[in-house]
């Protein structure tokens, strides 16, 4: 939507940097990026805009290397690239409020990814007050998209050939909160499948287990088009570190929660995000975090070391050495690697369903129902990205199965 935008308005000109703000690692390879942009482009306008821009909007107007600096607010909105390409000059800074924000975008259902998969944004913004994260105030408060205007969303993304989609937000489960009647989360999967049954997959974006609600565990049970993977927001697997997290959940939750969906849908693999070396995280803490992953059964970890954010309340606690973190994140991501081998070996020798995520080549890249990659040998010309292929499983190699089509 922002290229749309920005080429509608006439700014072809423009490079325009869609920072993020959830690391500061991510925020210090963003003012690279833009900093790299204005020698390789010194005759192009650089704006900045993304959750980091937010956040610190002050920061990248003081940059050389920045001509104008927009809010997450102001970058969805066609008036602002109009007013960017006014020969007159448009001001510096034009980033507002997020917290005053009421309303999600309108989606614009452009598919940039050639692989057959959209996004649909039902959600943005948080209310939660993690004391590591600065997000709610890049994005503003919990504001929901109407489950009708999903589903026209949905409607419109299938009938133009995709076969499958995820439904996405900052705090997905949070959905409804906002709405009349405060409809939960699982309400809206379920409506969607139902009301555009054409639609041959759907995932969803991270989940927060705090916030699962019985509507959604059934959905999951019930419905086959729903895909069985999930990832949770765990963060740490040790009580008194989520608790100096402000997670809304306890180490038992999260057991009970992986081992309930579990129970309801056997074949589904379960996926998390870990913060390693959080501010005062012992070793014993750290071995907590290690054992959950087998404990929830995870298959896919996406591990974090922690990384101090200004102006956060975990960044004013006892920090860790940056070399302890650094070894922690290398051992729960060695663990991560390890699990998600052990998993994929199951799968040998056996036929499964792949969706293929590219046509044309001797072998072909797809991904599982649970979302495991798979490299494809043997599928016929006839056969174009978005199919779903049967496939033998020989063998597990980098991270991904290797299969051959079934005979």
């Amino acid at each position: 939507m922002i290229r749309r935008h920005a080429a509608v308005a006439g700014l072809g000109d423009a490079v325009i940097v869609n920072t993020c703000a959830v690391t500061q690692e991510a925020v210090r390879q963003g003012a690279q990026q833009i900093r790299r942009l204005r020698r390789e482009r010194p005759g192009a306008r650089v704006i900045v805009t993304g959750c980091a821009a937010q956040v610190e909007p002050q920061r990248y107007a003081g940059m050389a290397a920045v001509d104008h600096v927009i809010g997450n607010v102001e970058k969805m909105q066609p008036g602002t690239y109009r007013v960017l390409a006014e020969p007159s000059g448009a001001p510096r800074l034009m980033v507002g409020d997020i917290m005053a924000a009421h309303d999600v975008a309108e989606p614009s259902g452009e598919v940039l990814s050639p692989i057959p998969r959209a996004f649909v944004q039902v959600q943005n913004g948080c209310n939660h007050r993690c004391t590591f994260c600065v997000i709610p105030f890049g994005r503003g408060r919990s504001r929901s998209v109407p489950a009708d205007d999903v589903v026209t969303q949905v409607r419109r993304l299938v009938e133009a050939g995709m076969p499958e989609v995820v439904l996405t937000g900052v705090d997905v489960t949070s959905w409804g909160d906002d709405l009349p009647e405060r409809p939960p989360f699982g309400r809206l999967v379920r409506k969607v499948l139902r009301e555009v049954p054409e639609l041959a997959r759907l995932r969803l974006s991270s989940i927060d287990q705090a916030e699962t609600d019985a509507e959604l565990l059934a959905v999951i049970a019930e419905e086959p088009r729903l895909m069985p993977h999930l990832h949770v927001s765990l963060q740490s697997g040790a009580d008194l570190i989520l608790k100096r997290m402000k997670r809304r959940h306890s180490r038992a939750d999260a057991i009970a929660l992986c081992s309930e969906v579990r129970r309801r849908r056997p074949d589904i693999a379960l996926g998390a995000d870990l913060i390693a070396g959080f501010p005062t995280e012992t070793e014993a803490h750290f071995e907590d975090t290690m054992s959950i992953v087998d404990e929830c059964g995870l298959t896919f970890l996406h591990v974090f070391p922690y990384s101090a954010r200004r102006d956060t309340p975990a960044a004013r606690m006892p920090q860790l050495p940056g070399e302890v973190v650094r070894e922690r994140a290398a051992r729960l991501r060695e663990k991560g690697r390890a699990v998600l081998e052990d998993w994929l070996v199951r799968f040998t020798g056996q036929t499964i369903n792949a969706a293929l995520e590219r046509a044309g080549g001797a072998e072909l890249p797809g991904r599982t129902p649970q979302f495991a990659q798979v490299s494809i040998r043997g599928v016929g010309t006839g056969q174009k990205a978005g199919d779903v292929v049967a496939v033998r499983v020989t063998g597990v190699d980098g991270g991904r199965l290797v299969a051959e089509v079934a005979a």
